[in-house]
């Protein structure tokens, strides 16, 4: 049995997350600051998030290029589990957490130790060749039973399909709409469908097949406007928002209150105009 939304977040339609882009951890090439700075950006900017009125937040180590894959050391998920314990005592709505790259079973410890409510986990489900290497074995399996271990079940587990910064020559024979059935299969309890690349727009086309080829939620990761948010809230249930929000609507910016805020504003005109 899945987990449903609204048992997250309140509601299963229209759902906004927005990203909190942790700098860069202890132990990346690009760390320059401690811990105690980490925490407090990342704290900020989830506290304006929630002001701005988006209905919960995900914490993400995106900064810690090159990444690691699946495995990471104990200073990155002692550090993530520092900011999302921040995090969740900052703010009330639910909070998500990503460990790049697809380091699924070290954000569902952390998501389990800080209260968090939701992981999204990349590799889930078939391989692919990321720029990271080779995912060559499904995570489900593992993570799944991990979840169990730790007695983490109330965490849901939200899958990319066809993982964005990624080859897909291996599974060209896939469609997005088998992507969709074997991630429901495997026990995903949403669907993540993306661009090629942060910050590229999801075809609107594949959220519609994705959603009417299975019974979970599907939610766009990427590439997310003002503009585009009502086409893509009427073809998926809910949009993951990161380089729109941010100055200069690039990820690596700071969150921008004003962008934030207009993000908000489209998803209540589209309701409005819908209603």
């Amino acid at each position: 049995m899945s987990i449903e939304l609204g048992e997250i977040f309140g509601r299963d339609k229209d759902l906004l997350i927005g990203m909190v882009h942790v700098a860069a951890l202890p132990g990346t090439p690009a760390s320059n600051v401690g811990p105690h700075a980490i925490v407090r950006r990342a704290v900020n900017e989830a506290t304006i998030l929630a002001e701005a009125g988006f209905d919960a937040v995900m914490i993400e180590n995106m900064h810690d290029t090159p990444y690691m894959l699946r495995e990471v050391g104990p200073e990155i998920t002692a550090c993530m589990t520092a900011v999302t314990a921040a995090v969740r005592k900052a703010i009330e709505i639910p909070i998500g957490v990503q460990i790049l790259a697809g380091a699924n079973r070290a954000a569902m410890a952390v998501a389990h130790a800080a209260g968090a409510q939701f992981i999204r986990a990349e590799g889930f489900c078939f391989s692919t060749v990321a720029d990271e290497g080779l995912m060559d074995e499904a995570d489900a399996g593992p993570l799944l039973r991990f979840r169990s271990m730790i007695g983490a079940d109330h965490i849901a587990v939200f899958a990319d399909i066809k993982k964005k910064h990624s080859s897909h020559a291996m599974t060209s024979d896939l469609t997005i709409e088998d992507w969709a059935h074997g991630a429901e299969f495997m026990g995903a309890d949403g669907l993540i469908v993306t661009g090629a690349a942060t910050g590229l727009e999801a075809d609107q086309d594949e959220v519609a097949a994705a959603a009417a080829a299975s019974s979970l939620p599907v939610i766009v990761g990427s590439g997310i406007t003002a503009e585009s948010l009502p086409q893509m809230l009427q073809a998926g249930h809910g949009a993951i928002v990161g380089s729109s929000i941010k100055t200069g609507g690039t990820w690596t910016g700071d969150i921008d209150p004003d962008r934030a805020l207009a993000i908000v504003q489209a998803r209540s005109k589209a309701r409005n105009a819908t209603s």
